[in-house]
C-alpha cells in the first residue's frame, strides 16, 4: 500500500493529492511518501517524529521525503529507512515516480522557470473536492519566513491551463474547487503586462463566467495587500463560499514593520470591511504567529483587540519559532512561556468567535458537501457537519443545522 503523510498548508495537501496520483500512476507500491513543511521548526520536527515512527510500523516499506523542509535541508532527512529526498522542483514531475527507483537516494534539484503543477493532474480530496494550484512562490521576503528559499520565486498558472484543470476536475466528480498557492493574491503579476493583466478577481471571474457546472469555489489564503477590487465583487456570488482566510500574522503595526509585512492594521480591518459588505454572512479566518521577536504586552494587547474587532472564527495560531538565517532569528526573543501563554489566548479568541458562528448558523439551513465517509460534510463557511443519516459522498445535499457544543450537526431534507 501507498500513502502520504502530509504536514503544513493546504498547498502543500493539494500536492499530495497530486503526488498520490502520480505515484499510482508509476505502479509504487509499499511506499510512504512524507510531504513536509519549513513554516515553523516545530513542522520539522514533526515530520522527524513521523518519519521514525513510519520506520518503526512499517520497516519493510520505502519512505520518500519532500517538501519545503527537504528543499531547505535535505540533509536532516538522511535518515534510516528513507530512500529518496526530494524537492520541491520534482516532486510533481511525473518522471521522478515513473523513475525513482533509479534515482539516487537525495536528489534535491534547483527550482527551474516553470510552475511545478504544470503537467500534473488536479487532485481530489475525498472525490468531493479539488485543490487546483495556480500559483507558486514567492517574491516578499517577510523576515520569519523561509518559505522562499522552498518555494523559488511567484510563478502563475496561466488563466487557460486553470480553467482546463479545474474542468478536468468537475468531469472526475469534483462538486467543488479550491483554488491554492503560497501567495495566492500574487496570481498573474506575471503574466502579460497592464491594463490587460488579469489579476485574482479576474481569473475567479473567468472561472465562475466559464463553469457553469461548477457548484462550489473556494479561496485558500489571501494577502491583505493584494485583494484587487473585482475579487470582492465575485464574493457577491453564490457560487464562491463565504469562507475568507486573511494572512494577518499580527494586529499591531510596529511588528507588523518588523515582520516586513506590507499592510497595516488599518488595512487589515477595511478590507475585513469590504469583504463583508461584499458578502455579510461571510466567515473570516486569519494566520496569526504568537510572541515574535520583541513583541512585548502593548504589542500583544493590540494584536488581541484586534483580534476580536475582527471576530475571526477561523483562526490559526502559530507560536513563534526562529528560523536561522532570517532577520527575524536575530532580533530579541520573546520568552518561551510568554509566547504559549499569547497562543493559548489567541486560540480562545478563536474558539469564542467559532462558537458564535455555530450559534449564528443554528436553525438555518445550509448547503453542506457530503465527505467519503457519507456522514460528515463541510458547510459553506467551512465548518464540519455530523448529519443524521448516512448520504453519498459528493453529494450537496441541504441540510437544517443545530449546535451540538462547539460543532455543528444536520438533519438532511
Amino acid at each position: 500500500m501507498t500513502a502520504t503523510v502530509t504536514f503544513g498548508c493546504r498547498l502543500n495537501a493539494a500536492e499530495s493529492e497530486t503526488i498520490a496520483v502520480l505515484a499510482a500512476a508509476a505502479g509504487l507500491d509499499d511506499t510512504v511518501i512524507v510531504n513536509t513543511c519549513a513554516v515553523t521548526r516545530a513542522a520539522e520536527r514533526d515530520a522527524l517524529r513521523a518519519i521514525r515512527r513510519l520506520r518503526r510500523e512499517r520497516p519493510a516499506s520505502r519512505i520518500v521525503v519532500t517538501g519545503c523542509a527537504a528543499q531547505i535541508d535535505p540533509s536532516r532527512f538522511d535518515l534510516p529507512g528513507v530512500t529518496h529526498v526530494l524537492g520541491n522542483a520534482d516532486k510533481l514531475d511525473p518522471a521522478t515516480w515513473a523513475g525513482l527507483a533509479g534515482r539516487s537516494r537525495i536528489a534535491v534539484a534547483p527550482f527551474g522557470g516553470k510552475v511545478a503543477t504544470d503537467d500534473a493532474p488536479p487532485g481530489l480530496a475525498d472525490h468531493t473536492r479539488a485543490f487546483i494550484e495556480i500559483q507558486q512562490g514567492c517574491d516578499h521576503r517577510c523576515t520569519f519566513c523561509v518559505i522562499p528559499q522552498g518555494r523559488g520565486p511567484s510563478r502563475s498558472v496561466p488563466l487557460d491551463r486553470v480553467v482546463a484543470r479545474a474542468a478536468a476536475a468537475l468531469a472526475a466528480g469534483a462538486r467543488e474547487i479550491v483554488l491554492t498557492g503560497v501567495d495566492l493574491t500574487s496570481w498573474g503579476c506575471d503574466l502579460g503586462a497592464p491594463p490587460q493583466r488579469l489579476r485574482l478577481g479576474g481569473l475567479v471571474a473567468v472561472l465562475l463566467r466559464r463553469l457553469p457546472a461548477l457548484a462550489r469555489l473556494r479561496l485558500s489564503s489571501l494577502d491583505p495587500a493584494e485583494i484587487d477590487d473585482e475579487l470582492i465583487e465575485c464574493l457577491g456570488d453564490a457560487r464562491v463560499m463565504p469562507h475568507v482566510h486573511l494572512s494577518l500574522q499580527a494586529g499591531d503595526d510596529v511588528i507588523l514593520k518588523r515582520m516586513r509585512r506590507r499592510h497595516d492594521v488599518a488595512l487589515a480591518l477595511r478590507q475585513a470591511d469590504r469583504i463583508r459588505r461584499a458578502r455579510a454572512d461571510v466567515a473570516l479566518g486569519a494566520d496569526l504567529i504568537a510572541g515574535f521577536p520583541t513583541e512585548d504586552d502593548a504589542a500583544f494587547a493590540n494584536s488581541l483587540a484586534h483580534v476580536r474587532a475582527l471576530d475571526l472564527p477561523h483562526l490559526h495560531v502559530f507560536p513563534y519559532s526562529a528560523r536561522p538565517g532570517t532577520p527575524a532569528a536575530r532580533m530579541p526573543a520573546v520568552a518561551a512561556p510568554a509566547i504559549k501563554e499569547r497562543a493559548a489566548r489567541l486560540r480562545e479568541e478563536g474558539a469564542a468567535a467559532r462558537a458564535r458562528l455555530v450559534a449564528r448558523l443554528a436553525g438555518t439551513t445550509a448547503d453542506v458537501l457530503v465527505e467519503r465517509d457519507g456522514g460528515t460534510g463541510y458547510c459553506p463557511h467551512y465548518l464540519r457537519v455530523a448529519l443524521d443519516r448516512p448520504m453519498p459522498p459528493g453529494t450537496i445535499i441541504a441540510a437544517t443545522l443545530a449546535a451540538h457544543g462547539e460543532s455543528l450537526t444536520g438533519v438532511a431534507a
